[in-house]
């Protein structure tokens, strides 16, 4: 039986992306538009002709599509060496839950070296860009500082920079990127959540991001990473992109998409956002939770989740699957669930640990929640980093708003 409970625990999240996908087609506000989009890998007539003849490595995932091959298997198709294959958080494949060590070895379908860079180390060493010409880096990012793909750019960026060894960073969309929100990361509290001073949700492509770190001099000694990025045709940043593939295994769908940057903060907090159960980053509670009236279970699945949050135990939360359209109509932090649930919270002395500030960017939030600010407090003392941010971000921008 629990074979089975397993087995659709995989298989609902799936189910889900088709009915949130058709809702998203209704809210989304040009959809022609959004049909008309072609990503950096989809133009491969701007970046073959450069790639001929270069001992080449792939930062890729599941996302890496161009069309509906994988964009590994399209180079090597057109006769480019893809020589190395380097693996973000969740795998080469995406096979591997948050926060599981990545392994290094062997591509079972091409027979290419795979270097983890979710593992002993986040940053490519130069033994392992020694026989490269060119680095490409194509993933579906989620427009979220705590979300670690940039991180992994950033890294492979300073890598290549130490090397002299120029990258191609095939853009993609980012659907979050209708809106600039949260606190501007205090750089004391960098991490691998939170490797740049940008706002939890950044507006950023990872093209942008890609020149930002180079132009701002964010990388280690200020280096300076011979760039280029491919960029896409047809995108704003106001169009509502619906992802054709998952970016992670716990954000199966779009409503946990957009649920992500305001839910993720929980990952600080003796809160389940829903990890190990069909609707990771749709739901909210703990065992007890008063004022929960939807009850949920978390397990373990295999390949999505480890140990999750409350596991085996009963929570009682609030289902947000249907409610986030709210944030398409009114785009912002919903900074209000996280007050409410420590509010909440009977042992509140318990509520956050020591994964909240890396989240966050910053040790103010704890401070304001537990001081009883409230949330238009608190946003209005994100606006003056915001604003200069916002500034700088302008210097940066491919595509407009």
């Amino acid at each position: 039986m629990a074979k089975y409970k397993h087995f659709l625990l995989l298989l609902f999240p799936l189910l889900v992306f088709g009915r949130c996908g058709a809702q998203q087609a209704k809210i989304a506000s040009e959809p022609e538009k959004v049909s008309q989009i072609k990503t950096g890998a989809s133009q491969w007539e701007r970046y073959l002709p450069e790639l001929k003849g270069k001992k080449v490595g792939v930062v890729s995932n599941q996302t890496s599509l161009v069309n509906e091959m994988h964009l590994v298997d399209f180079l090597i198709s057109k006769g480019i060496l893809v020589k190395t294959v380097f693996a973000p958080e969740h795998g080469f494949r995406g096979e591997a839950g948050p926060g599981d060590k990545v392994a290094s070895g062997k591509d079972d379908k091409t027979g290419l070296p795979i270097i983890s860079l979710y593992g002993k180390r986040r940053k490519p060493e130069q033994s392992d860009l020694n026989s490269l010409e060119y680095v490409i880096f194509d993933m579906q990012d989620v427009g979220v500082r705590f979300y670690t793909y940039i991180s992994t750019l950033h890294y492979l960026m300073e890598a290549c920079a130490e090397n002299n060894i120029p990258v191609m960073v095939f853009d993609r969309p980012n659907p979050n990127g209708f809106y600039i929100d949260g606190p501007v990361l205090d750089t004391a509290y960098r991490s691998f959540v939170g490797i740049a001073p940008l706002p939890v949700v950044h507006g950023l492509t990872v093209g942008e991001y890609a020149m930002m770190a180079n132009g701002e001099g964010w990388l280690k000694n200020t280096v300076k990473c011979n760039l280029q990025v491919i960029k896409m045709e047809n995108y704003s940043h106001n169009l509502k992109y619906e992802l054709p593939v998952r970016p992670s295994p716990n954000l199966p769908n779009m409503a946990s998409v957009y649920l992500y940057p305001s839910l993720c903060f929980f990952e600080g907090a003796a809160v389940s956002i829903g990890r190990g159960t069909a609707i990771p980053f749709q739901v909210m509670g703990f065992p007890g939770f008063e004022k929960g009236a939807y009850a949920f279970t978390p397990v373990e699945i295999p390949g999505v989740i480890k140990d999750p949050p409350y596991e085996g135990q009963e929570c009682k939360g609030i289902l947000l699957s249907e409610t986030w359209p709210e944030i398409l109509e009114t785009p912002q932090i919903k900074i209000e669930w996280l007050i409410d649930m420590y509010n909440a919270f009977p042992e509140k002395d318990k509520f956050f640990n020591n994964f909240f500030e890396k989240l966050a960017g910053t040790d103010k939030l704890r401070q304001q929640i537990i001081a009883g600010e409230s949330a238009d407090e608190i946003r209005k003392s994100w606006q003056p980093d915001l604003e200069r941010y916002r500034e700088m971000r302008l210097r940066y921008m491919l595509y407009p708003d």
